[in-house]
């Protein structure tokens, strides 16, 4: 898990990386801005069956196909974090159909107040729906098909509606940050660039500051090393030469030649 939350953070997260590390015991898993689609989330969560977590937030390539093969296959998922991007808010709209439930066919005013053998699909066990952006339309949808589901929930000392809302549930943490706690981020550096902490307000713009931070960082190591490589590439350049006078019968030739010729030019 501390190696895909390095990947995260230095973009390198896509299906390869989260495929070939995923393991059964994962209880969470943060995807949030990376590369995954819904190839790599639908293999994850056939290996990950205990999922209890999920961030998909600024995931551009999951799209409802995926969402779905998690709530198959991850029985046990409570929080599920999404948006924060147009494309993801797109997902997650469309998202509704696979949340509420699916009745067979069953008599009664209300499916809260059915048993659990009655409902033939929907995430049976989702709680809590982090979606800091959510449109109000999607907000209503979610209150009146999905009451059990929770949207962006609130924390306080007294619980909500009775149950405490759990750590994954609060929108300014990210999702794996418990597991990174301990470790030096000069571990997930890009190209002699840390990313520097963004205080909890400026959390909702973490996608485009971040990726900004990383280009500009680039930019600015690719500017001071310009000169660097142009006195290289000259050094280089004049070595070659060297070795290619050195090796060469008419370039000797050539290069004696010259320096005659420069010197009469001198003395005249």
């Amino acid at each position: 898990m501390a190696l895909v939350a390095i990947a995260r953070r230095r973009m390198l997260l896509d299906d390869d990386v989260i495929v070939s590390l995923a393991d059964h015991t994962w209880k969470i898993l943060d995807l949030s801005a990376s590369d995954v689609s819904d190839f790599g989330l639908a293999k994850v969560a056939e290996i990950c069956t205990s999922l209890g977590a999920v961030d998909i937030s600024r995931c551009d390539k999951i799209t409802t196909s995926g969402v779905s093969e998690l709530v198959e296959h991850c029985l046990s998922l409570e929080t599920l974090r999404c948006g924060e991007g147009p494309r993801s808010d797109h997902t997650a709209r469309r998202c509704l159909d696979i949340f509420k439930p699916k009745l067979n066919d069953v008599e009664g005013d209300s499916w809260e107040e059915l048993n659990t053998e009655e409902i033939a699909n929907g995430a049976q066990s989702l709680r809590w729906l982090v979606w800091p952006k959510i449109d109000k339309n999607s907000l209503e949808g979610f209150s009146s098909e999905c009451p059990r589901i929770i949207v962006n929930p609130n924390p306080s000392p007294f619980g909500f509606r009775g149950t405490q809302v759990p750590r994954e549930a609060l929108p300014d943490i990210q999702l794996d940050d418990s597991i990174v706690k301990d470790l030096d981020p000069k571990t997930w550096a890009v190209r002699g660039f840390t990313l520097k902490a963004m205080p909890p307000s400026l959390s909702s713009h973490t996608e485009l500051s971040v990726a900004e931070k990383f280009r500009l960082a680039f930019v600015e190591r690719d500017t001071r090393l310009a000169p660097k490589r142009a006195k290289n590439a000259r050094q280089h350049q004049r070595r070659a030469e060297r070795e290619w006078v050195m090796t060469d019968t008419t370039a000797k030739a050539v290069a004696l030649a010259s320096r005659a010729s420069r010197s009469v030019h001198s003395w005249n």
